[in-house]
Parts: C-alpha cells; structure tokens; sequence
C-alpha cells in the first residue's frame, strides 16, 4: 500500500514540475515583454525627411508670425511636427466646461458611437484642421476615427482623429492626450510650445471610435506597418 501511494505522488509530482517550470519560463525576469508597437524612435525615425504634400505651411497659433508646420506624405501615413494646444471641446466634464475653458464648444466634429460628443477629459484624439487651400485632410485618406500616433518626449500615445480646428492652425489634441503624453492638459496654460510629432494612418478607422483600447491596437498594428514599410 505504502508503494502504491509513493508511485502515485512520483507520478503527481512528474506532472506539476514540467508545467511549474513552463510557467516560470513565461514569467521569470528579463523576458522580453509582448509587442507593443514601435519605439518612438523608430518612429520619429521615419519622420527625418518631409516630402510637403501641404500647399505651404501652417501657423501653430493664431498670433504666430507666419507659417512653419508642413504637413508631409510618409508613404502609408502623413505626418507634421507642432505644438500641442489643449482641446477641451465636447462633452462637459469636471475638466473641460465653460468655467475651465475660455473657449469650450459643447460639441466636437466627430461623434460617439451613440451620436453624442467626444470626451476630451478621457478620449485621446487629435484636432485637424478644417480643408482648406493649405491641406484638405480626407484628399490624404484621414477621416474623423482615423487613428494616428502623437509622440513627445520618448513617449508614443494612440488616438483617433476626433475634431477639426482653424483651417491656418495646426497642432492641438485633446486633454487626454496631453495628459497620457506627461504634458500640461489644462486648457487655460497647459500644453507645449514645440517637440510634438502627429503621425496618421491613411485609410483607417477605429470602431467605435470612443474605444481606446481599439485605437492602441489598431495603432500599434499600423505604426508598424508604417516602420517597416
């Protein structure tokens, strides 16, 4: 009886160990973590040089003297390199309403999935801006849930294209998006001057578009399309 019970613990204990260290095989320090899209310098790496697709360039706000953005044709993206001015539009939160933001709009160009406003408190997404003779957007294949890339600082946040701005301005994104990037999302003195790179995906779309999650993967998946292509 004694033997017969031994055997059956070797025998336990021959199936627990290869699945133990299986699972230490998966989990011990130092493995790679899962794919997670592009560095951001692999991806600003792609930006080095501008081939302009913009009929000139855009101002980055409205008492800059001149145009200094371009917007530039990357192959499976478009891309400019700006400030980040801080969009609050939208639907009204804590962080964004008339009282945070001398200037919030109770709507946004893109809607929900359920037709309401976009939450710029917790959506991150990019404003671009309205077709003009500079730059008409949806003639280079973006369209509202469009999904792009915004890196600043060695960080790369996903988003969708959730708004339309000034047709001479360039460089805005939601207060979300700042706030994920480590930027200043308040609307009345947050943002940045400079050192912010947009990179969009030509004909793409993140549905719905207020899902974040779907924004990342799609992102990631087309980020690294966009760097090894």
């Amino acid at each position: 009886m004694r033997k017969l019970i031994l055997l059956a613990i070797m025998a336990l204990a021959a199936a627990v160990v290869p699945a133990a260290v299986a699972s230490a095989a998966t989990t011990s320090p130092g493995r790679p973590a899962p794919a997670a899209g592009p560095t951001a310098e692999e991806l600003l790496a792609k930006t080095n040089d501008c081939n302009q697709i913009s009929n000139g360039k855009y101002q980055t706000d409205e008492d800059a003297a001149g145009g200094s953005v371009a917007v530039c044709d990357g192959g499976s993206a478009v891309f400019w390199k700006a400030d980040l001015d801080i969009d609050c539009d939208g639907q009204r939160t804590s962080q964004c309403n008339e009282d945070t933001d001398c200037c919030f709009q109770p709507d946004t160009a893109f809607h929900q999935s359920d037709g309401r406003p976009l939450d710029a408190a917790n959506l991150p997404y990019i404003v671009v801006p309205s077709s003009s003779d500079i730059w008409n957007y949806e003639s280079s294949g973006l369209q509202g849930g469009g999904s792009c890339a915004v890196i600043y600082n060695g960080k790369v946040e996903y988003a969708v294209i959730g708004d339309t701005g000034p047709d001479r301005i360039i460089g805005e994104a939601s207060y979300a998006t700042a706030n994920d990037l480590g930027i200043n999302p308040d609307p009345s003195n947050g943002g940045t001057d400079a050192g912010v790179t947009y990179i969009c995906f030509k004909n793409s779309s993140v549905d719905p578009i207020e899902d974040h999650g779907a924004a990342t993967s799609t992102g990631q998946d087309l980020a690294g399309q966009f760097v090894n292509g």
